[in-house]
């Protein structure tokens, strides 16, 4: 595995690679790796010739400076899975080397981020936009992967390959979780014992509210009681908890049969914010 710090070294080893006919896959990460970050690669690994895996924890996505000074960092570990896993290429640039100066450039994804993640983490998707468009020109890669977790975040990426003729291909890969339905997240790691017994209760009032809505329940009603019935009496505080239409990513109170949508939920546990979804229907 060939370690790289600098955009113009990691550039020259891509276009090294390009000019040998391979197939580049990418997996951008935060680091604080786990086994849905495995799946991204070892999905990566099945159809490309050199599997690439960025690490670098993005100031400018996040809202809450507490929650960036508190995100966990674990290089060293990172690093071991990586090459565990065969990844050929990792990219560990740091703030200096991305943004030597203060980013000017701003995305509006129009209504896609005025809902869920982008109504309350104002500048998010500016800035997933940003670093993900700069590590596609860095490293070329013919496809890159991300997980269904990160739904909207899927959607807004696919948005910019279109809008920006990107030439990579964008492949979401199911979101991985624990036996007891808790969805693979490095935020976990920051939850105690209490908190982590809690957090399956959000996958369990996503099935429920995909039960009801398939047996013909009103969204309005389902959504309400599973709020005051299953997530406030656990101590789980929601921010929202949505059923979205998937191609447009627009919120919406009825599925139509044949169309692909979503419920998604974000939920603080211990002051500690996590997501997830279930896709129906895709």
């Amino acid at each position: 595995m060939e370690k790289f710090e600098t955009i113009p070294a990691v550039r020259q080893q891509i276009k090294h690679l390009k000019s040998q006919g391979k197939s580049i896959g990418l997996v951008p990460t935060m680091g604080a790796l786990h086994r849905g970050h495995i799946e991204l690669i070892r999905s990566s690994r099945k159809v490309s010739d050199i599997t690439v895996v960025s690490i670098f924890v993005n100031p400018i996505q996040f809202n809450n400076p507490e929650d960036l000074l508190k995100y966990p960092r674990t290089l060293s570990a990172d690093l071991e899975i990586l090459s565990s896993e065969g990844t050929d290429l990792v990219f560990v640039p740091n703030e200096k080397e991305l943004y030597p100066e203060a980013i000017t450039t701003e995305f509006d994804f129009g209504p896609m981020e005025q809902v869920m993640e982008g109504r309350f983490r104002p500048g998010h998707f500016n800035g997933v936009a940003i670093v993900v468009a700069k590590l596609f020109h860095i490293l070329q890669p013919d496809v890159a992967f991300f997980g269904q977790k990160d739904l909207q975040q899927v959607s807004i990426i696919r948005r910019l390959t279109k809008d920006l003729s990107i030439d990579t291909s964008i492949e979401m890969i199911p979101t991985v979780r624990e036996e007891d339905g808790l969805a693979l997240s490095s935020r976990n790691l920051r939850l105690s014992e209490n908190g982590r017994s809690l957090a399956p209760k959000l996958y369990q009032a996503l099935q429920k509210c995909k039960t009801e809505l398939l047996n013909g329940g009103d969204w309005f009603s389902i959504r309400k009681k599973v709020i005051e019935e299953e997530l406030l009496p656990a101590a789980i505080q929601p921010e929202y908890l949505e059923l979205v239409e998937l191609k447009r990513f627009s919120l919406t109170y009825k599925p139509v049969n044949g169309t692909p949508f979503a419920i998604c939920i974000a939920a603080n546990i211990e002051n500690i914010r996590l997501i997830d979804n279930l896709v129906i229907g895709e």
